[in-house]
Order: C-alpha cells, then structure tokens, then sequence
C-alpha cells in the first residue's frame, strides 16, 4: 500500500502539448472577436458614396485602413476582457471567453492588446496620413475609456457606441482624402444611434422579467427603460431617414446625365431597409447589427438593391 501511495505521489511527466500548442493562438483569435470585424467593412463607406471606391489609390489604402482598424478594435476587446476577467467568470455565458476560461493568461491580453493599441496608430502614421493616424488613436482612446467608465454612464454609453461606428464610416474617407458630406455624417451617425439603441431595447425586452438577469447582462440596462429606448431608436430611424432624403435630393431630383435619377429612387430602398429593421426592433429581436442584416433574406435583398441602385448613381447610367 506504501509503495502504491508513493508511486501516486511521484511527479507525472508532462502529457504531450499536441493540439493545446495552439491554444493560446486560437484564444487569442478567439478573443479579438472576428465575428466584429464584418463591422469594419465601414471604412468603404465614404469612397463608395463618392465614388471612389475602384480607383488605384483606394485598392491599395483601404485593405491597410481594414487592417489597422480591426488591430485596433481587436486591442480594445483584448484589454477589455482581460479588465472583465473576474467578473466574467461569474457570468453564465461571458466564462467561456477564453481569457475567463484562463485559456488566455491576463498579462499576455494586457501585452498583447496594449502593443496593438500602440501599433495600429504608429503603422497608420507610417503608411497613411496622419490624421487616419488621429482617428485611430481617438478611437482606441475612446473605447478603453468606455470600457473603464464610460459604459457606466446613461446616454454617453449610446453615443460612445454610436461613434465607433461613425469613425469607421469617416476614416475611409480621412485616409484618401475625400471631403465627408454633412449629410453622410448625419445618416451614419443617427443610422448607427437606431442599430445601437435597437439593440439596447432589445436586451431589455427580452430581459424585463428579471432585473437580475438584466444587470447580469448589462448593467447599465436596469437604469434604462424600455420605453425611453424605443423612443431613441425611433428618433434616430426618423432623423437617419430625413437626412438620407436630403442628400440624395441635394443633386435635384432629374438624372444628371443618367437614364434615371438613382440617387432619388435609392430612398425607397433606404426607407424600406429601416422600416425592416424596425421589425426586429419593434420585437425585441435585433441583436448585433450584422446578425440581423445577413440572417434576413428580405433585408439583404434590399440592401442589394439599395446598393445596385446607388453604385448606378455614382456611375451615373
């Protein structure tokens, strides 16, 4: 009996790492969120609107602004989870995130996410302008500040949301030095307030039976009511809806040299895209923004044709 407790008792060799080797890597991945990045695709947003997208100088500069905006927004969630770590590993669903899980140690999220922060603005100082530069560090700044304390705030939460996508709309633009139209800025901004504030309204509706799991989910959640985000998200459609009217009416409302006038006949598009979003809204139903648009088929055939419509407009046919 000795001799077996001591046998038990003697240092086990290591198992073989195989597969776990990765582990790290894969967590690190796991944790920049990749399913986020499809949010970064905004940064085409200005060049397509001034039609700019195809030529030479916007094919090699907007991969690399791709780039350095996911690096940037990745830095955000890498700090952001390892900050979170302990109080996520009490959450029923945010404890499998790789850095709760202690697949990803703290300090390694800390290093990796802070080099990343420090680089993407440093790369874009090199590569692009030095206002793309800015932009990204106002970004990365902003967000570590919502992160730390903003995200406690009612109403500044919205709007810090909200800019993060308007900077990733302008900075396409900012990169390639393309003027950005009051009224683009108006329509994404309050585009992105009706998303955000929609999916607010949502996480509170389908939690307004327990003010546990509300805070649970959102903390911030228990201070809103659901009567005041229903009221923000149909704010923001209606003012993103008049802008989007005003700058395609800005042209006038006949073809400039085209068979028909696409820009106007995009409002229909547009309107019908909103009010199809405002479904789910009105539901309870419209969780991240990219899930709603690529998991509806109506609302992604209309989102083609909005954009068939306006790529005939910037073509002017």
């Amino acid at each position: 009996m000795a001799d077996r407790t001591a046998l038990l008792e003697r240092p086990q060799p290591p198992r073989p790492s195989g597969p776990g080797t990765l582990a790290l890597p894969l967590g690190l991945l796991k944790t920049a969120r990749p399913r986020q990045w499809v949010k970064n695709v905004l940064v085409v947003a200005a060049p397509a609107a001034a039609g700019e997208l195809f030529s030479r100088h916007s094919l090699t500069q907007l991969p690399l602004v791709f780039a350095l905006f996911t690096a940037a927004a990745s830095a955000v969630y890498l700090i952001n989870d390892a900050r979170d770590a302990d109080a996520d590993r009490a959450h029923p669903t945010k404890c499998r995130r790789p850095v709760a899980a202690g697949q990803v140690p703290v300090a390694v999220a800390y290093a990796v996410g802070g080099l990343l922060a420090v680089l993407a603005p440093v790369a874009a100082a090199a590569f692009c302008t030095p206002l793309t530069a800015g932009l990204i560090s106002a970004y990365v700044v902003m967000q570590l500040a919502y992160c730390v304390s903003l995200k406690h705030i009612l109403v500044v939460d919205l709007a810090v949301v909200t800019t993060g996508f308007l900077m990733r709309a302008m900075i396409g633009g900012v990169a390639l030095g393309i003027p950005l139209s009051r009224w683009f800025l108006i329509t994404t901004g309050f585009g992105a307030l009706f998303m955000v504030s929609a999916k607010r309204y949502s996480e509170a509706v389908q939690m307004s039976g327990s003010s546990e799991k509300l805070g649970a989910t959102r903390a911030l959640l228990t201070e809103y009511t659901t009567g005041y985000l229903r009221f923000v998200w149909q704010l923001a459609a209606g003012v993103a809806v008049l802008a989007y009217c005003l700058w395609a009416m800005e042209s006038g409302g006949t073809a400039d040299g085209g068979s028909l006038p696409w820009r106007q006949l995009s409002m229909a598009a547009f309107v019908l895209a909103v009010l199809r979003y405002a479904v789910f809204a009105d539901r309870g139903t419209a969780g991240e923004p990219e899930d709603v648009v690529l998991r509806d088929r109506a609302l992604a055939v209309i989102g083609l044709v909005w954009i068939a419509m306006y790529a005939l407009a910037v073509a002017d046919l």
